[in-house]
């Protein structure tokens, strides 16, 4: 059997995200993930099953980096106006710093039958023990995890991704965004 190569890895992993965005998931055959990676059809196989199970297990890889990154980022000392703005800062600078990534993970999450079928998402429970810790700690308001994870990330993706506005127009939605989400969630 053949050994791994961690270079061959990252050019298939490169390939099959730029594939995707290109051609959407159809359009992202193993020959032409093969073709852009510079390998053989025949070594994406060393790597991955089938497709599907390629497609999963980089969009877990990835997915689980931007929690961890975010996570990352924050410690529990913060005050919650700071552990807010943390989190908000550090989304949006992920998203601008790994906009492929990025993208395709979004529309990977979009696709129900693919995205459900990865389990053992260890990065969205942390997220979800930190916002917790602070219900428990009364330093955000009560409310379901699942809403308060909306308010705090959805609509920072949508000043990130916003190409019409300026990086000083967009810093300043930004800083809004965050006096709003804080005015919201901290009690």
């Amino acid at each position: 059997m053949r050994r791994k190569d961690d270079e061959k890895e990252r050019c298939i992993k490169e390939a099959v995200i730029k594939l995707i965005l290109q051609e959407g998931f159809h359009g992202a055959s193993i020959s032409k993930i093969a073709k852009m990676a510079g390998v053989s059809p025949a070594t994406v196989y060393i790597y991955f099953e089938n497709k599907e199970n390629m497609l999963q297990d980089i969009y877990s890889e990835y997915s689980e980096e931007i929690f961890d990154y975010l996570l990352s980022k924050v410690s529990r000392c913060m005050g919650g106006p700071q552990l807010i703005e943390v989190l908000i800062r550090s989304y949006y600078d992920y998203i601008l710093e790994h906009k492929e990534v990025f993208s395709f993970v979004e529309q990977f999450s979009n696709c129900p039958s693919l995205a459900n079928s990865c389990s053992g998402k260890k990065g969205i429970c942390n997220v979800h023990s930190l916002i917790g810790e602070l219900k428990q700690n009364r330093i955000i308001k009560n409310y379901n995890n699942d809403n308060l994870l909306a308010i705090i990330f959805y609509p920072v993706k949508a000043i990130a991704a916003d190409t019409h506005k300026s990086e000083a127009e967009r810093a300043e939605l930004l800083g809004e965004l965050v006096r709003i989400i804080q005015d919201a969630v901290l009690l």
